[in-house]
């Protein structure tokens, strides 16, 4: 073991050990409010109750993370690594939780499901998102595919935007301003500069929210070892109006336009390139809820635009367009039985355009008549929580795909709560399976498509304990074993000629997660998670073996709170093209620990606040992606207004 990996040990077994022993000793008094999660069930469920292990990030954390974007912030949580987040700020990012894929995360915003039709892995691109509108995340691992459709087969992360203020007007506004360097540069000059303004209220039964934010970030080459640096220029936009007509019935909707602009370089040849990728978002959508007597139904429509231009040696554009309508029923037959029987209707269309050899103009390369398909999913799930300790969640889901016909998947998750002395403990476990529909471009771009391609299906097996002491600390331990068949991948079919195929070998990633939130007194709270991936060789790239994350929060008083964090990822492999030999080869990244430190001064309560964020703090020159540059010591300080 390294010395770096010792530290860490040492670290988090100290940690827990402090821990162990302030719960004994600490006599002060901490009222809590019982955890409420939503994700793996649709109600509103005691922790206690759920047999899923469920990470939530409140606004509370929310605070004491300000300056970072949202996808640094979920790359925290245990068995999740988000890939690039480190990188320039127009990285793509690769969520890769449980060694699992973008195709294999499904992403939701205030209950919908998001995605890119024209992204190869229909993912949803987290870069759109401005972290000052999100009010909470919870995040679920696991196949979840019963409530949640195609792509739930490894995580569900299910972000909720700040909803409006209870009072007539509020005005908040939140600017910072920050470095961005790599490792090996001493400037810290300003580079980063990221501003949000939200106009929210409440007139009698209308609610209102308006809000912008703004990124440009600057600074930073794209590639290791380029001279030019290379920008990224988002902008933010989201408006959120309800209506509650009566106390059974209430109505939102939404409008949001997101853009970023992201400068890159030839990642073929590792050169500087006037490269850009232009992309656009444009969704409405609209929520009405009826409830009624032990019940409710709730219906989350949604349209969602997506444009895409890349500027480069080989030009191309994509256009997309999904359509999602998820109705649902919840009903509790009692305080022991709830239910959900729902639909999902999704309609994916998109087409693309590029300039063939030879030619200077743009013709269209995918018809949008073709790479269109709907999905149309009947669901069910049940929940029983009985008065002995014994929690069963158990759903069932037939997805019916224009394309490829009808698929069932389903999943059983028994746990059971012992209530003890000093809190509970419980043990879960879980089989559910999952499915992961081909893309568009899979199925129907034109040189790669396979038309013939099956859905990805994956078998999940999770058991594992957790432990609370009232008010004072909650730990978790949870084994998982993911088996992935149908796997599709671009497949070299001889000459050099490439296609999306599914593979008939079966593939497994299996580890351990552990999670420990403890109270060592009324100021002092530390958040401790480790992951360990066990993975087959043709998925193991980028992911670590080894993740932790730990944060110390302190308040020095009512005025001042700090966080420090540290973060350690283990030695991983990347593959990158060889121009000399026209081949893939693979190298091992080798392994990196961030300190990062963050202070929140309130100078008027609920009103004015200043923060400062210092992220490796030892400047550790690491490789997140191989020949692609990564961010050094960085600085940054902001304020946050409440009117």
């Amino acid at each position: 073991m390294n010395k770096t990996k010792l530290f860490c040990s040492i670290l988090g077994l100290g940690m827990l050990t402090i821990g162990s022993a302030q719960i004994k000793q600490d006599s002060v008094k901490v009222e809590k409010l019982d955890e409420v999660v939503l994700s793996d069930s649709r109600f509103a469920l005691k922790r206690e109750n759920s047999g899923k292990v469920i990470t939530k990030i409140t606004s509370k954390t929310l605070e004491k993370l300000q300056g970072q974007s949202v996808a640094e912030i979920i790359g925290r949580t245990a068995g999740v690594e988000i890939n690039g987040v480190r990188s320039n700020a127009g990285q793509n990012l690769s969520y890769l939780v449980r060694g699992g894929r973008n195709r294999q995360v499904l992403i939701m915003i205030d209950g919908v499901q998001v995605t890119d039709p024209s992204q190869i892995a229909n993912d949803y691109d987290l870069r759109f998102l401005n972290a000052d509108q999100v009010e909470s995340i919870e995040i679920l691992k696991g196949a979840s595919s019963t409530l949640y459709g195609t792509g739930a087969a490894t995580a569900v992360i299910n972000i909720k935007l700040k909803e409006a203020s209870k009072k007539a007007f509020s005005l908040n506004l939140r600017s910072t301003l920050g470095t961005n360097q790599s490792a090996d540069e001493d400037a810290y000059a300003l580079e980063d500069f990221r501003n949000s303004v939200t106009v929210n209220g409440s007139l009698g039964k209308f609610n209102y929210l308006a809000s912008f934010g703004h990124q440009f970030t600057d600074g930073l080459s794209a590639i290791a070892n380029g001279n030019e640096s290379d920008a990224f220029n988002s902008n933010n936009g989201n408006l959120k109006l309800g209506y509650r007509f009566s106390d059974s019935f209430r109505l939102n909707t939404y409008a949001s336009y997101d853009n970023y602009k992201a400068d890159f370089d030839d990642s073929f040849g590792m050169m500087d390139a006037e490269n850009v990728s232009i992309s656009k978002q444009y969704r409405i959508g609209v929520s009405p809820e009826f409830k009624y007597n032990n019940g409710s139904i709730t219906v989350n429509a949604a349209y969602n635009d997506v444009e895409r231009d890349i500027e480069s040696s080989f030009p191309s554009m994509f256009n997309a367009q999904s359509v999602i309508v998820d109705a649902f029923n919840r009903y509790n037959f009692s305080d022991k039985f709830y239910t959900v029987l729902g639909l999902n209707y999704q309609d994916n269309q998109m087409e693309s355009f590029s300039i063939p050899f030879g030619e200077t103009e743009f013709s269209q390369a995918i018809d949008p008549e073709t790479a269109q398909f709907t999905i149309t999913d009947p669901y069910a799930n049940v929940v029983y929580v009985s008065d002995f300790g014994l929690n069963v969640n158990a759903g069932l889901r037939l997805n019916n795909h224009s394309e490829y016909g009808s698929h069932l998947v389903y999943s059983l998750n028994p746990s059971y709560k012992f209530d003890v002395d000093f809190g509970y403990i419980k043990g879960l476990a879980s089989y559910s399976t999952a499915f992961i529909t081909p893309s568009l471009f899979q199925l129907f771009e034109p040189s790669f498509g396979n038309a013939d391609l099956e859905p990805e299906e994956n078998q999940t097996i999770e058991v594992g304990a957790e432990v609370s002491v009232k008010g004072k600390a909650t730990f978790s331990l949870v084994y998982f074993n993911r088996n992935e068949e149908n796997f599709i991948d671009f497949v070299d079919t001889g000459d050099f000629v490439f296609q999306y195929r599914n593979i008939e070998k079966s593939f497994t990633a299996s580890g351990v997660e552990f999670v420990a939130q403890v109270k060592l007194s009324k100021d002092i709270d530390i958040n401790l998670n480790a992951t360990y991936t066990t993975l087959d060789e043709d998925l193991s790239l980028r992911i670590p073996e080894i993740k932790i994350n730990t944060r110390l929060d302190y308040s020095l008083s009512e005025q001042i709170q700090t966080s420090l964090s540290y973060q350690y990822n283990d030695q991983r492999e990347d593959v990158f093209f060889n121009n000399t030999t026209f081949e893939n080869e693979v190298v091992t990244l080798q392994s990196y620990g961030l300190l990062d430190f963050n202070v929140n001064y309130i100078i008027l309560q609920d009103k004015l606040s200043l923060f400062a964020n210092v992220t490796n703090i030892f400047n550790e020159d690491y490789q997140e992606l191989f020949g692609f540059s990564t961010r050094g010591r960085g600085v940054n300080l902001g304020f946050n207004l409440k009117l």
